[in-house]
C-alpha cells in the first residue's frame, strides 16, 4: 500500500510530538510508500521510502512578537499570507502526488480532512481521521461526513455519535520503552510528572501532597520532577503559581522544574524514577500513563478511564478525589509497598500496555481498516 500521511509536525526533538516519528517509521514498514504532508518539519531520520513534504510553518518561527500597533499590523498580514501559502502547498502536494498514494490517514487535525476530504473522495481514496480529544470541535463533526474511519484510543477520547468510529488503543512503542535499569543518581524515592505546565495538568495538586508528605509527615527522601514546560500565557502564569507555593511551603529541595524533554529521550527519565503521576480529569488516555507504564514504573491518576486497564490495581493507583491529602496518602502507600509485590504490579502494568497499547499491533489494524 501506497500511504499520505497529513500530521502537525514531524520533528524527532519536540517534546510533545516526537514520538510520531515513531509512528511513521512503523508505517514505513509496513508501506511500500509514504508520502507525509506535515506544517512543521524538524529533524527526523526515516527509511527511504518516506518523503517529507512541509506547509513551511519552519521557515516562519524566527519571526519576532512586534510591539507597536503599527507592527503588529504587520504580523497579522503576514500570518494571513502565511496560511494562504500553507494553502496552496497543500493542494499542490495532494494533486501533485495523487498517483504516488492509495489511502490517506490523517492525524488529530480535522482541517487537513475539511481542505483535501472532498478531492480524496473523488479519487476514491480511502481516509482514516486519528482523533483523542475530549472535547468534539464542529470541524470533527464535518469531517467525519469524509472520512471512512475515525480512530482513536478509548472510547472517552472521541464522543462523537457515529459508526464510523474505531476504538483501537495508543500506540506506544514497547522497545523504545523498555526498562534498562540504569544507574540511580538518587537514593530518594523519585516522582516524575511528565506533561506540559498547564492547570488542566494539575500540577499545583502533586504540589500539595508533597508539602502534606515532606511538612506533615516528615518524609524527607522524596524528590519530584516536573517534566514539561507552559506553552500559551496563562500557563505561564501557573506555572509561576506553583513556584510560588513551592517557595512559600520551602520545598524547593523537593521539587524541580525540569523543563521540556525530547520525546526520544523521555525513556531515560522514566527508568530513573519510582513513580510517575499524573492528575488530568477523566477523559482520554495521556498517552505519558501508558509511557511509564512499558517503563515499568507505577502511574498514579484521577483519570477514571484506567480503571479497565489498570484492573485489580485501580484502587492503589486511582484517585477517588480530586485531594491534595489522598494523593499524599497513595504517595505514601505506593513508598512502602514491598519490591516483590512492586515487581508483579509493574510486570502486569506493563503486559497490559503490550496487549492493548502496542504500536506495531495499531500500526497495522490503521492499515487493514484503510488499504
Amino acid at each position: 500500500m501506497k500511504l499520505l500521511i497529513c500530521t502537525q509536525k514531524v520533528d524527532i526533538n519536540d517534546d510533545l510530538l516526537g514520538f510520531f516519528h515513531f509512528w511513521i517509521a512503523e508505517f514505513a514498514k509496513n508501506c511500500e510508500q509514504v508520502t507525509v504532508i506535515c506544517l512543521y518539519k524538524g529533524e527526523y531520520d526515516l527509511p527511504d521510502n518516506v518523503r517529507v513534504l512541509s506547509l513551511g510553518k519552519e521557515k516562519r518561527n524566527h519571526e519576532s512578537c512586534p510591539t507597536s500597533l503599527k507592527l503588529r499590523g504587520v504580523k497579522i498580514m503576514n500570518q494571513g499570507i502565511a496560511k494562504l501559502s500553507y494553502f496552496f502547498n497543500f493542494y499542490k502536494y495532494i494533486f501533485k502526488y495523487k498517483n504516488d498514494y492509495d489511502s490517506v490517514f490523517v492525524h488529530m487535525n480535522s482541517v487537513y480532512v475539511l481542505l483535501g476530504g472532498l478531492f480524496w473522495q473523488m479519487r476514491q481514496k480511502k481516509v482514516g481521521l486519528w482523533y483523542a480529544h475530549g472535547h468534539i470541535s464542529w470541524e470533527l463533526k464535518v469531517a467525519e461526513k469524509f472520512v471512512d474511519n475515525i480512530f482513536t484510543a478509548s472510547k472517552e477520547s472521541a464522543r462523537l455519535e457515529s459508526k464510523k468510529i474505531k476504538i483501537i488503543g495508543h500506540g506506544i512503542d514497547i522497545s523504545k520503552f523498555k526498562n534498562k535499569n540504569l544507574k540511580r543518581k538518587t537514593n530518594k524515592f523519585k516522582i516524575i510528572y511528565v506533561g506540559r505546565i498547564s492547570k488542566i495538568k494539575n500540577q499545583e495538586l502533586l504540589a500539595r501532597a508533597l508539602n502534606i508528605l515532606v511538612n506533615e509527615n516528615n518524609i524527607k527522601n522524596i524528590k519530584v520532577d516536573l517534566i514539561g514546560s507552559p506553552a500559551r500565557l496563562k500557563d505561564i502564569e501557573y506555572s509561576e503559581k506553583i513556584k510560588q507555593l513551592v517557595k512559600k511551603d520551602n520545598l524547593e529541595n523537593y521539587i524541580e522544574f525540569k523543563g521540556s524533554v525530547p520525546n526520544k529521550n523521555v525513556n531515560k527519565i522514566y527508568n530513573e524514577s519510582d513513580l510517575s503521576v499524573n492528575l488530568c480529569p477523566t477523559g482520554g488516555m495521556d498517552k505519558a500513563v501508558l509511557e511509564s507504564m512499558a517503563s515499568e514504573v507505577p502511574a498514579l491518576v484521577l483519570n477514571k478511564t484506567f480503571e479497565n486497564l489498570f484492573g485489580k490495581y485501580k484502587n492503589l493507583l486511582i484517585l477517588n478525589n480530586e485531594d491534595e491529602k489522598e494523593l499524599a496518602e497513595k504517595i505514601k502507600h505506593i513508598m512502602n509497598v514491598k519490591s516483590d509485590e512492586k515487581n508483579i504490579i509493574i510486570r502486569e502494568l506493563k503486559n497490559a500496555v503490550i496487549k492493548n497499547h502496542n504500536l506495531e499491533k495499531l500500526i497495522i489494524n490503521i492499515i487493514d481498516y484503510i488499504k
